[in-house]
Order: C-alpha cells, then sequence, then structure tokens
C-alpha cells in the first residue's frame, strides 16, 4: 500500500484535496468515484518515509485522551452537518495536530472508502481506541444513528477525562507531602543522625534497640551510599516487574480496596465508571450481555471486574445468589466506611 495526494472535484464544482492509501492510481480512482467526485490530479506521496522525521514523529508520539475526545465530538457533529463518512475523516486528518492521530484516521478513512464500517476500522487500532468506543460505534452504525453514537461516547469519555483529572489533583498534594517526607527522612540519616551518634558515643549511653537500628540503618546508608542507591533501584523494579503481572495486579488492587482512606476512593471510582459506562453503552443500542463485558474492561480494578463478567460466571456455573452476595461486600464495605 503506498500513500497518494489528489485532487478532486465534486459534482457541484466544489474542489477539495486529500490523501488515500491505496495499492495503485486505480485504486485511487475509483474511490474518488464512489465518493461522488471525478479526479483533476493525483500523484505519490513519497514525503513519509520510513528515513523521514514525520514518520517516526508520527510513531513515536502519544495520542492524548482529550484528542481522541475531540476525534468523536467533531466526527459526530460532522455526521449531523451531512458529510459523509470518508469526507469526515478526510478533514479531521488535515485538522488533527497529533502526528501520530493524524495517521491513524487516515488509514481510518483508507479503510472506509475501501468499503469497510468504521467500528471494523476502529478495531484494528486497539491501544489508541478502546472497546467502548468500538462498540458504541457498531451499535451507532447498525441502528442507523452514528452521529448520535458518536456524541454519547464522546461525552462519555470526556466525564472519564474530568474524573482521572480530579483523582490527579486530589492525590497530588499528598504524593508530594509523602516524597518530602521521604526525602527529609533519608537527609536527616546521612547527615543529622551521624552526628548524634557520635555526640551519643562520646556519653557512654545505653541506647534502646530502635535507636540502634536507626543508627545501624544511618552508618549503612553513609557507608554503603552506592550499595543502597542500587538496592533501592532493583527493589522499585522489581515492584514495578510484579504490579504488571495478572497475579501482582489483583494483590495491588486488594490492598488499596481495603485500605482505610484510599478504599473509599477506589470503591467510589469503580461505581462511577461502571454506572456511568453501562448507562452510555444502554444508551446506544448495545445488548446487555455485551455491556457488561465492555464495562469490564472500563473497571481499572481487577476484584471489582469480576463482577461485570456474566459470561465467565456463567461458565463457571455460579448462581446468581451467590454472585451477588459476593459483589455486594463492595457497596456494604462503601457505606460502611462512610
Amino acid at each position: 500500500m503506498s500513500h497518494f495526494s489528489y485532487t478532486a472535484q465534486k459534482n457541484d464544482g466544489e474542489v477539495y484535496k486529500g490523501v488515500v492509501e491505496a495499492k495503485d492510481r486505480f485504486e485511487v480512482y475509483e474511490i474518488v468515484r464512489r465518493e461522488g467526485g471525478h479526479i483533476i490530479g493525483v500523484g505519490e506521496d513519497r514525503t513519509e518515509n520510513r528515513w523521514s522525521l514525520q514518520y517516526w514523529n508520527s510513531v513515536l508520539s502519544s495520542v492524548k485522551e482529550y484528542d481522541k475526545i475531540l476525534l468523536a465530538r467533531n466526527l459526530g457533529a460532522m455526521l449531523s452537518a451531512g458529510l459523509s463518512l470518508a469526507r469526515a475523516l478526510a478533514v479531521l486528518e488535515r485538522q488533527t495536530k497529533n502526528p501520530k492521530l493524524a495517521r491513524v484516521v487516515s488509514e481510518l478513512a483508507g479503510d472506509v472508502r475501501r468499503g469497510e464500517t468504521l467500528h471494523v476500522a476502529l478495531g484494528k487500532h486497539p491501544k489508541i481506541f478502546s472497546k467502548l468506543m468500538t462498540a458504541m460505534v457498531r451499535a451507532g452504525e447498525e441502528g442507523g444513528d452514528l452521529s448520535q453514537s458518536l456524541a454519547v461516547v464522546s461525552e462519555q469519555m470526556e466525564r472519564m477525562y474530568n474524573l482521572k483529572k480530579k483523582i490527579r489533583g486530589a492525590m497530588l498534594y499528598p504524593s508530594i507531602i509523602v516524597v518530602a517526607i521521604i526525602v527529609i527522612a533519608i537527609l536527616m540519616m546521612i547527615y543529622v543522625v551521624p552526628t548524634l551518634a557520635k555526640t551519643f558515643s562520646e556519653m557512654g549511653a545505653e541506647l534502646p534497640r530502635s535507636t540502634k537500628t536507626i543508627i545501624g540503618i544511618s552508618n549503612f546508608l553513609v557507608n554503603y551510599t552506592v550499595f543502597a542507591l542500587v538496592g533501592f533501584l532493583a527493589l522499585t523494579g522489581s515492584v514495578y516487574g510484579a504490579l504488571r503481572t495478572s497475579w501482582g495486579k489483583r494483590t495491588a488492587d486488594f490492598i488499596f480496596l481495603h485500605m482505610p482512606v484510599i478504599g473509599g476512593l477506589v470503591r467510589e471510582v469503580n461505581a462511577a465508571r461502571t454506572s456511568r459506562t453501562l448507562a452510555s453503552l444502554q444508551a446506544s443500542g448495545v445488548d446487555v450481555m455485551t455491556s457488561l463485558e465492555i464495562t469490564a474492561e472500563v473497571v481499572q480494578n481487577h476484584i471489582s471486574r469480576t463482577c461485570s463478567r456474566p459470561r465467565a460466571r456463567a461458565s463457571e456455573q455460579a448462581s446468581h445468589s451467590r454472585n451477588h452476595s459476593r459483589c455486594a461486600k463492595i457497596s456494604t464495605r462503601r457505606s460502611s466506611a462512610r
């Protein structure tokens, strides 16, 4: 597949330009003809190669959550205004400032021009477009109201984005305090405690076990600073690697879910995400079983996620009463925490 830049004219005389991914020039002519226009000029776009800065910028850059919100919102607005899907994607490709997202939108436009549905094209990019967005787009296409589904999914994504911002803002100050405490403690161990230890040694006083432990840690940090730094980095790397495993994620989620203060916040966030996602999917016409499966993917806590997997629990032949009692413990703990 190669990228072709073309200039075309509609039946009403409007001239427009675009970029399309096709096998050859003949396919470009066929794509534009299906859109209701005819080619004025076409040429192969050779600027995007693997040695160009533009290519690597589009590969290495990331797509922010707010960029995807704007994409869904603007695409829904263009479809409501009467633009065709391929034409709307071509306009968004030119307007998008993010190079990686522009590349993805170009691929979406090419897939749509070749006759694929939008939800199938979105499914080819699972790292960028979530299952929630793909399912709601599919429901909109099957129901004949894609613009409304895109408006709903953009609103849902914006709510989740704002919720994440509020959580990060609420956790910023405590995180700064914890980091400051750790840094001050390390500095005291290296510079203050040795002076006190020297004073205690000159006095010949009998020190309690806790004080001896603190002095021992201080002596280790002073005499073996490099080893302490390497050990800290190794411990941090081990914890990070463990948290990326299934067992580590479940353990961390269990700990966060049962912490006195943070546990209540985690339950509130999971409840908000579950209710909002499920309501948006149902409003778009997605069936209940599929809605629950997608909602389970949205909920980040693995302990809470098991309550939204009806097919997995049905395959295990678990009774509804047992599942209800198991999942109800979360809401019970939340109400008791209040």
